[in-house]
Parts: C-alpha cells; structure tokens; sequence
C-alpha cells in the first residue's frame, strides 16, 4: 500500500496528540473531592444554648454522611453581633461556617450599629426553628389558654410573662399577643431562657413566653398554645394559637451564613450537604423530640423571599413595641 507523505505527517501529529493527552492525563493530579477536611461551625453564642445544642446534633449526621466532621466552636457577646460582624472577614474557603438567628439579624442592625447589614450576611439553609409558646406550671390555675386571656382582660397589666431578653422572638411574641387577643399583659425580661423558666417555678411571674422546647426539657411544665401552623407532634393534645382564633405563627429560627467571599459553587455544595442533613428522618426525629420545628430554606430565592418576609413582620412588631423608631 503506497504511503504519502501528507499521510505520515497526520498520523505523526495524531499519534503526538494521542500521547500528550496521555501523559496530560497522567501527570494531571485528580480532582479534590469536597469537602477535603473538617469544616469549622462557629456559633456565635456561649455553649450550651439552643443554638449549640441544634449545631451538636446536625454534627454526627454530617459526619455520617459526608466522613468530615464539623467541628463547633463559640465567639459569644453582644447577642451574637461580635461573631456576625466577623464573619466576612473569615475565609471563604468553604470550610468556615457561621450559625445565624432570627429575629437577631434583622432588629439589631435597626437599633444601634453593631459592625454588620441584615443584607451583609450570606445565608445558605435555614433549617429550623424553636416555637413560641405560652408556658405555666403543671400546677397553674389556668388549664387552657381561653382561661389566661379572660384573667387578662378582667386584670389588664397584672398577668406577668417572663421571656428571654428584650427584643427577642418572646418578646415580640408577647406583644403580637396582646394586641390580638385583645389584652394588655406586663412582660419581664431575664438573661436567657433559662432564667425565665426558673421565674415561672418561682412564682415570681403568672407565665411565661417561652419556647416548645420547655416543656420538652423541663418538667412540671404545661403548654397552653403553641405559635405553629399545625400541632406540634412532641405535643398533639396543645392546640396552636390559630386554632384559638389569635393567628401567630413565629418563633426563634436558626440557620447556617458562610464569609462573602465563599465561591457560588461551595455555596451551592454546602448547601445541599445541610439540607441532606435536615431531611433525614432520624434527624427530624430528634428535632421534634426536643421540641424544635424544622423548616426548609435553601439558599437563593427560597431563603431570600423567606427573610424578607420575616423582617417585614417583625421590623412592624417592633416598631409597635416601641423597639424601633
């Protein structure tokens, strides 16, 4: 067979390209899979709160599921300011995340700076949230919530709630709730859930505003509603305040921000890793055993429309408690 010229010179120039492909390839070093190493949790509160104790028990599932562990650390003060106000100075490398709150981000930024913008903050899930709820002791002369609203109205301003802090999700609570169910209560503030629970079983105070995860954690506890669309399954026999006729549905809700700087595709990638996480049956489990309620707010428009929202609401709740200007 006769053999051209032109003929050897393609098949020398394919079998060079052939070869250096070959030797692209192995040279090449393979592609890290993310992610690589433990991926550091920050949560911007003390240990021990309802912030670490979700973080704690997201942290086996991660493990389980992705073989890297997140490993939680706590940068508390300022009602987590300090921590959000650093977090875009982190890398953004996807191996730095940052547990976020609402109402937090959203009413402290309104009320004095405090070194970050609601919109400076880049969230990623929010996965659950701790519902409202209306709390007295098991021994409290008020076995419904139809009881403490008609104590209220004959006794204006002498049914005391306790609540954590001021400006909080109980205390904006407390306020939605005497304006719709048409009472005018007196509400104290403690340091923490904690202590509002310890002024219940004191008697120092009538009820408190508290969350679901009370009940869960403390005995000789009563729920009289629950601030939920639907019945809590940890609590079937508590009705929610909608079904009472007083339409609140709210609670302290909590999700998961990484630096600014973190680029789209890790955004995306971790993103997709918690809510692998959130949608596990025996995580739900666990979340609704403690008390919790799970939500589903995935970065980009679904967790953007859902803040907007929120901060709506809760900017005109504010402002009608005299939180705001």
């Amino acid at each position: 067979m006769k053999t051209t010229r032109r003929s050897l010179v393609l098949t020398g120039a394919a079998l060079a390209l052939a070869a250096g492909i070959g030797m692209t390839a192995q040279s090449a070093p393979a592609q890290a899979e993310y992610p690589e190493k433990p991926i550091s949790y920050i949560i911007p509160f003390g240990p021990g709160g309802e912030s670490d104790i979700t973080a704690r028990m997201q942290q086996p599932f991660f493990k389980d599921k992705f073989n890297q562990d997140l490993v939680i650390s706590y940068k508390p003060g300022a009602g987590g300011a300090v921590g959000w106000s650093g977090l875009n100075s982190l890398k953004g490398d996807g191996y730095t995340m940052m547990g976020v709150n609402l109402p937090h981000i959203v009413l402290q930024p309104q009320q004095k700076d405090v070194g970050y913008k609601t919109d400076e903050i880049t969230m990623l899930y929010w996965f659950h949230y701790t519902p409202d709820a209306i709390v007295v002791t098991d021994d409290s002369p008020f076995k419904t919530l139809q009881d403490l609203i008609k104590f209220a109205k004959e006794n204006p301003g002498k049914l005391i709630f306790s609540g954590s802090g001021k400006g909080t999700a109980p205390h904006l609570a407390q306020v939605r709730f005497d304006k719709l169910a048409g009472v005018k209560t007196t509400y104290v503030p403690f340091k923490g859930t904690g202590a509002s629970v310890a002024a219940l079983m004191g008697k120092q105070v009538t009820a408190a505003m508290a969350f679901t995860t009370v009940a869960a954690n403390y005995e000789k506890t009563r729920l009289l509603a629950v601030a939920m669309e639907k019945r809590h399954p940890r609590f079937p026999d508590v009705p929610t305040f909608k079904e009472l006729g007083i339409d609140i549905v709210s609670g302290a809700y909590r999700g998961i921000a990484v630096p600014k700087s973190t680029p789209e595709p890790i955004r995306q990638k971790l993103t997709a890793m918690i809510k692998a996480v959130n949608e596990d049956p025996a995580f739900l489990k666990k979340m609704e055993e403690g008390g919790f309620a799970p939500v589903d707010y995935a970065y980009g428009k679904s967790a953007d429309d859902f803040l907007a929202k929120f901060a709506k609401d809760v900017t005109a709740a504010a402002k009608e408690a005299g939180m705001l200007k």
